[in-house]
């Protein structure tokens, strides 16, 4: 991990689709084997049960399914439970299907043909103190559990344990949002490749100035990870700020020499997101470089991506980190909007949010605390008025992944700190 990007770097070698199998469920199994006790036992619970359907499965669940096992079957119920006393925890699935051997099959269908009943006699033998249930107000993907389910599973359980069932919504976030040493060695050759794609797109390979218009940059993205047999996670965003226009162009706009590209592009590989955000600049005939107005823009965006990364401390909550971050910044004379977020199993991840495009000031979604090996989404922006262009108000967005190990933020590839230069002539 450094801070300065590779300049147009080259897409790294894809994997098979047996090979990223073989990785993620090698991930799968130490993730299960390491993160589950410690977060249990940070959470003082001591049992954790988790339920989903065929086609309907929780945003947990989904996570904790090996490659073969694409999706839940019937009805799939995962329990995790910590006998105390330093002993392994217990994995269980009460289902009918195996689970590729990470979870030991505990229902008999012959024996108790009542799934249900099968699960309140597994918790009642067991007796624990606190039984969690993904319950969640506030964060989704602490929500899993449907209210028909609800209603079953507290029907067959015992009156008694009934009164211990509490919400499963911090070990939710802490298993979503917490990052292996394995995932960290693989992050940052998933985020050269989301790189590599976007230095592809931001060259006269896609773009002729003058002919291609954004939308067929959008496009493009979409056939490119096609072609590499990867995802996006969302519809990648290309607009063209202008001198002497308002505001973004975008959809059939036709890409013009002195423009100011902006793209948001993410992938989905090996079960790990990316979310990033680059400037280009396309150099009008005799150009070589980009207007200063512009370049210092990029470097406002660097300065206040510095701010944000130095608030990173175990324990502060989002919004401590949102309000010192915006203060720092403003203190030395920028104009900047933060509204970033961890990002791994899911584009926008578990975890607490630090600012909202459209919300600069305390959220309850930004409450939680801020914890050690996570990832996160380092995306804001900062205005400034660019000289060349008459004293236009430019919008300088940038977007990068990195990682916070509880000491120190680094980002997983790099940051763009120079806007990518797109010749007008071939």
């Amino acid at each position: 991990m450094s801070d300065t990007e590779q300049a147009a770097p080259a897409v790294p070698p894809i994997l098979s689709a047996r090979e990223r199998a073989e990785t993620e469920n090698r991930i799968l199994s130490e993730r299960l084997e390491t993160v589950i006790p410690a977060i249990m036992r940070a959470e003082g619970i001591d049992l954790w049960l988790l339920i989903a359907r065929e086609y309907f499965e929780e945003p947990v669940v989904a996570t904790m399914l090996d490659a073969e096992n694409m999706h839940a079957r019937r009805r799939t119920i995962l329990i995790f439970h910590d006998p105390g006393e330093g002993k392994p925890v217990e994995r269980l699935t009460v289902s009918r299907y195996g689970l590729g051997g990470l979870f030991k099959p505990a229902w008999d269908p012959a024996k108790q043909p009542d799934q249900w009943k099968a699960v309140a006699d597994i918790i009642a033998a067991r007796n624990p103190g606190k039984i969690a249930v993904n319950i969640s107000d506030l964060h989704q993907f602490a929500d899993g559990m449907t209210v028909s389910q609800y209603d079953k599973f507290t029907a067959a359980l015992p009156e008694a344990l009934r009164a211990r069932i509490v919400s499963g919504e911090g070990l939710s976030i802490r298993w979503l949002e917490t990052r292996t040493p394995s995932e960290m060695a693989l992050y940052p050759t998933i985020e050269r490749t989301a790189h590599a794609v976007i230095a592809e797109a931001f060259s006269r390979k896609v773009i002729t100035p003058g002919v291609t218009t954004a939308e067929q940059v959008q496009w493009w993205y979409r056939d490119r990870l096609l072609q590499l047999g990867l995802d996006a996670w969302f519809h990648p965003s290309i607009a063209i700020q202008r001198k002497g226009a308002e505001g973004m162009l975008e959809g059939n706009e036709v890409i013009r020499p002195g423009d100011l590209l902006w793209t948001d592009f993410g992938i989905t590989y090996l079960r790990l997101n990316t979310d990033t955000q680059h400037l280009a600049y396309v150099l009008k005939p005799g150009e070589s470089e980009a207007p200063v107005g512009l370049k210092q823009g990029l470097a406002n965006s660097n300065k206040v991506q510095d701010s944000l990364l130095r608030q990173f401390v175990v324990g502060r909550s989002g919004n401590e980190a949102l309000a010192r971050a915006r203060e720092e910044a403003k203190a030395a004379g920028l104009d900047p909007s933060i509204y970033s977020h961890p990002i791994s199993f899911h584009g926008h991840g578990a975890g607490p949010s630090i600012g909202f495009w459209d919300n600069q000031n305390a959220d309850p979604r930004g409450d939680a605390a801020i914890h050690a090996n996570t990832a996160w989404s380092i995306e804001l922006t900062s205005y400034a008025a660019v000289p060349e262009w008459g004293g236009q108000r430019v919008d300088f967005r940038a977007e990068e992944n990195a990682f916070f190990d509880g000491k120190t933020v680094r980002f997983i590839d790099g940051r763009q700190t120079s806007l990518t230069l797109i010749p007008s002539d071939p």
